[in-house]
Order: structure tokens, then C-alpha cells, then sequence
């Protein structure tokens, strides 16, 4: 395993329009020494043969193909397997990063003797427009991550040695959510990496028609995670559900310190 090797994993499903800036945000990274797997989910689109480009331009690129359509659980799940870097981070391929993303978090992780970091973002329209910025904490701990999924899975890195190995995504709703609600429950806590300012690391493109766009099955997705992934009971996963929303109100207007702080400390008094 590369000690400081980025293993950067993009699912890849019929995303042509949008492909070569997420591609080409990784390549223009500071920090080089990294590779982006990305597997190919069943593009009927010419999203393959984009990548291919860029692979055979850069060793860094590895196209994985796939067959039929398996969903982004499973391609994220065999790009991790295919993975060689110390270090796991993800980027969907419609979503791109600042230059400097991967170097700000790996002195992030050295700095706090952390396993798991991660980073504001920026949430961007369709025709361009900044639709808001989501600040998280600077620390959440499984806690805090019951109250809302502080940790965008496009500015969310980890370290597979301090954890003793990789997560696996569920087909499940919020699959991203469900995977960093286990590993920051393995690693104790995880920690911002944009330093105090909160300077955003990563752009998440809001689509028109996302699945995650459907707020009324989102909710219910999230209260299955609290009662049968996380086994709470009925008054607890209530409380947190409560929070959740609330936090999911504030990131669509820019996420509110104060806010985040309040459902911080009512979660550790909830016993």
C-alpha cells in the first residue's frame, strides 16, 4: 500500500455531460500522488470511452468496465476493492474539487492524528449559479453524525490503515450517509479540513430530478436508517430526525454554525 497514495473512486453512470471537469479536477490536484479508479456502472452513454481517453493520457486513470447496471453502492464498492492508496476519497462524476482539496486534508489528517477528514462544499446549479455553502462542523463524532450527515461524500477522505481496513456501501437511501455514520463510529470522530475559515474544497452540482431531490422519500429512508441501522427506539430516532431536518433546511440556504453548535449539545445530553 503507497503510504501517501490518494485512491480517488468515481462511480460512472451515463455522464458525459459533465465528466472531463470532475476528471480533470482530480489531475490538477497539488497533491499527485493519487488514482482515480472509476468504474463504469453500464454507461450506454460515450462516458467510457471519455475516461479511456484520459487513461491512456495518464497513468493515474483506471477505467474499470462493468456490465449491467448494478447501482453506485456496488461500483463504489469494487473501486474501493481495486484500490491501492492509503488513503480513500470520493468523487461522483458530475461533482469537482479545489486544486489544493487533497493536500489541505492529508495535513488535516497528519495534524489532528486523524483517521477520517473532511471539508465545506459548495452547492452549484445546473446553469452555474452558487446556490449556497454548507459549513460542518470543525469535529463530529457518530453523535453529531446521528443529527445530520455533516460529511459530503465529495469532501470526505479516510484513512484505510488507521481504520483497519475499508467500509462497504448498502444498496440502502443515503447509502453515503450510512457509510460515514459506520466509519466515523469506528474512527471516534473525523475532522474539517478547510482550516477556520471554512474556504469550500469541493463543488456538489444539484440536478434537477436527483433521487436525492425527493424530499419525502429522503425523510423516509433517513427514519429506516435510525431504526434499523442504527437500532434506536421510536423516541430517539425522532429526536434526531428533528435535527436532520433542520440541518437538511439550513444547507439548501448555507449552513448556520450556531445551529449546528445547538444540535451538537442537546444530541450528547439525549441519553
Amino acid at each position: 500500500m503507497n503510504d501517501r497514495c490518494v485512491s480517488v473512486v468515481m462511480p460512472l453512470y451515463n455522464a458525459e455531460r459533465y465528466l472531463c471537469r470532475p476528471i480533470e479536477s482530480v489531475l490538477a490536484q497539488s497533491h499527485g500522488d493519487l488514482e482515480l479508479v472509476v468504474v463504469d456502472d453500464g454507461s450506454t452513454d460515450a462516458s467510457a470511452d471519455i475516461v479511456d481517453g484520459y487513461a491512456r493520457a495518464d497513468t493515474r486513470v483506471r477505467l474499470l468496465r462493468g456490465g449491467r447496471n448494478a447501482g453506485v453502492a456496488a461500483a463504489r464498492n469494487r473501486a474501493i476493492e481495486a484500490a491501492s492508496g492509503r488513503y480513500v476519497a470520493f468523487l461522483d462524476s458530475d461533482d469537482w474539487w479545489h486544486p489544493d482539496k487533497l493536500a489541505r486534508q492529508l495535513d488535516a489528517l497528519d495534524a489532528h492524528d486523524a483517521a477520517i477528514a473532511y471539508a465545506s462544499y459548495q452547492r452549484v446549479a445546473e446553469d452555474g449559479r452558487q446556490l449556497g455553502i454548507v459549513r460542518p462542523p470543525a469535529r463530529v463524532d457518530h453523535r453529531d453524525m446521528l443529527c445530520s450527515n455533516h460529511i459530503g461524500n465529495c469532501t470526505g477522505i479516510y484513512d484505510r490503515s488507521r481504520l483497519g481496513g475499508d467500509g462497504r456501501f448498502r444498496r440502502i437511501g443515503h447509502e453515503d450517509y450510512v457509510f460515514w455514520l459506520e466509519l466515523v463510529r469506528r474512527a471516534g470522530g473525523a475532522v474539517r479540513a478547510d482550516g477556520h475559515d471554512a474556504t469550500p474544497l469541493a463543488s456538489y452540482l444539484v440536478r434537477k430530478g436527483s433521487v436525492s431531490s425527493n424530499k419525502l422519500r429522503a425523510a423516509g429512508w433517513q427514519w429506516r436508517i435510525y431504526r434499523e441501522v442504527e437500532g434506536l427506539n421510536p423516541a430517539q430516532s425522532a429526536f434526531y430526525m428533528v435535527h436532520y431536518v433542520r440541518h437538511a433546511l439550513g444547507k439548501r440556504h448555507g449552513d448556520h454554525p450556531a445551529a449546528a453548535d445547538r444540535a451538537r449539545n442537546s444530541a450528547r445530553e439525549l441519553r
